[in-house]
């Protein structure tokens, strides 16, 4: 059976939702980043990264990386129509988790976050969190546009919409910044499909609102 190693609240939570859209049978591994359970040798020898997400396969092989797990259960599971394959949908899809992943996720939030990993000096964090919020009110602007006018990123619900979750979920929940009317409306649309809920429950994740 396939297997999600992940830690609540992370972008794992992003390919939670898409095994619960999928619907079939799977395990979940939580790991404890609060016991750096990453770290550990018996998760380091599942994933040396020592980062979620981590996909299991039926086989024993391992996926890790958001993207390349969203593309894989995607095209696994083509009922379900969470990645279209027409080329130019196909590279708009992949761009746009793309710009999530790599710059608002590890940039922009790290920034904010993480804000040590850039920088030891405590006066310089001031500056550093200002420099990530900036990059957030930028990618959102640029997401509201892109929703004009859609429910879905693609048009279609697909595995972007499930990326985007798991940044608006921390920016609405954990910095509570103000997001922009079109992310605002598509964060509470997910908020309402039952795979976004039985994510949100089964990862303990309490909302604000």
């Amino acid at each position: 059976m396939t297997t999600l190693y992940y830690a609540p609240g992370t972008c794992a939570t992003g390919i939670h939702i898409l095994l619960e859209e999928i619907g079939k049978p799977y395990d979940l591994k939580k790991v404890d980043f609060a016991a750096q359970g990453q770290y550990q040798p018996d998760y380091v020898a599942v994933n040396p990264k020592s980062k979620v997400p981590v996909l299991v396969r039926d086989d024993g092989s391992t996926l890790t990386e958001f993207p390349a797990i969203a593309v894989w259960l995607a095209l696994t599971n083509p009922d379900k129509k969470l990645l279209s394959t027409d080329p130019e949908k196909l590279a708009r899809t992949l761009e746009t988790i793309d710009y999530i992943v790599a710059t608002l996720h590890m940039q922009a939030w790290t920034r904010i976050w993480r804000t040590a990993r850039y920088s030891s000096i405590e006066d310089e964090h001031p500056k550093i969190k200002a420099q990530g919020r900036e990059m957030v009110e930028k990618g959102l602007a640029l997401l509201d546009k892109q929703l004009a006018g859609k429910d879905w990123l693609m048009g279609d619900f697909t595995i972007a919409d499930c990326a985007l979750y798991f940044f608006e979920f921390w920016v609405a929940e954990w910095v509570k910044l103000p997001m922009p009317a079109n992310v605002a409306a598509h964060y509470a649309r997910m908020n309402k499909r039952p795979s976004v809920q039985n994510m949100l429950k089964m990862q303990g994740l309490a909302q604000a609102a």
